[in-house]
């Protein structure tokens, strides 16, 4: 099975978005996990009926293929900091299923975290507190009941502050060790698979546990980037050693 995330997927990036069609059109896993910020920035599943000139928009396109691959295997759909508006609509149109964050994934004999990671940076407190406000009933309740067009103009104003702060080589916080370790313990697991960071790793955990950080997809620029993790079965006893991890290129599928 295949994990992905952080792609963040938008009109203005062609090439990712063209090397993620590739991806999806072809992958033989038997299950694909994309742990969240598919899209560069989700405003409500209403998005899926705006049309121009009697064409899809980009969204639909994107929820077009997703359905095209889940009919081949099963496609399961984590929200991330960029599109925690995921909702049903968008789940039942795509053919996915949505998965609370976090979750524990039961393979083989292993037990695996799998969450979007950035509720465990809990150094960066301007945007944890920026997430509890969000991530509310309320607030989330008032936004979507704004027209779709001022939710897009609030969404294009918060991706040029993004994309300032990229320019500026703003780093991302990483994920607080000690908070990871205790998820794990919590979960009876030894393994956690996140995105969000952009810093693609394996990073041991306290009590021999690890966490494993997805690649950011980014075809754009000096430094291209797109990566699979790709988990396979124990070559052995099911129980006699961890399943396998392996980064996978994007364009060798």
């Amino acid at each position: 099975m295949d994990f992905i995330s952080d792609l963040h997927l938008h009109p203005a990036e062609p090439g990712t978005y063209a090397a993620w069609q590739r991806y999806m059109q072809t992958t033989a896993a038997d299950a694909l996990f994309i742990l969240g910020d598919l899209f560069e920035v989700w405003v409500g599943d209403d998005v899926l009926e705006s049309a121009s000139a009697g064409e899809p928009g980009f969204e639909a396109g994107c929820v077009g293929l997703m359905r095209q691959t889940a009919q081949r295997l099963p496609v399961f759909l984590m929200r991330g900091n960029r599109d925690f508006l995921l909702g049903e609509a968008l789940a039942a149109s795509a053919g996915v299923r949505l998965l609370e964050d976090p979750c524990t994934l039961h393979f083989h004999s292993e037990r695996i975290v799998l969450t979007h990671g950035d509720a465990l940076c809990l150094d960066d407190t301007e945007y944890q507190n920026f997430r509890a406000v969000v991530r509310s009933p309320q607030w989330q309740s008032d936004f979507l009941a704004k027209p779709l067009a001022e939710r897009q103009a609030i969404a294009m104003d918060l991706r040029q502050r993004s994309e300032a702060n990229k320019a500026a080589h703003a780093s991302y916080a990483d994920v607080d060790t000690d908070a990871a370790a205790h998820w794990l313990r919590n979960a009876g697991a030894r393994t956690m698979v996140h995105g969000h960071t952009h810093q693609p790793a394996r990073h041991p955990l306290p009590d021999g546990g690890d966490r494993w950080v997805l690649s950011d997809w980014h075809i754009h620029g000096p430094h291209a980037r797109a990566e699979v993790l790709r988990l396979s079965a124990p070559q052995t006893a099911p129980d006699a050693e961890q399943p396998q991890f392996v980064r996978i290129p994007a364009a060798l599928r």
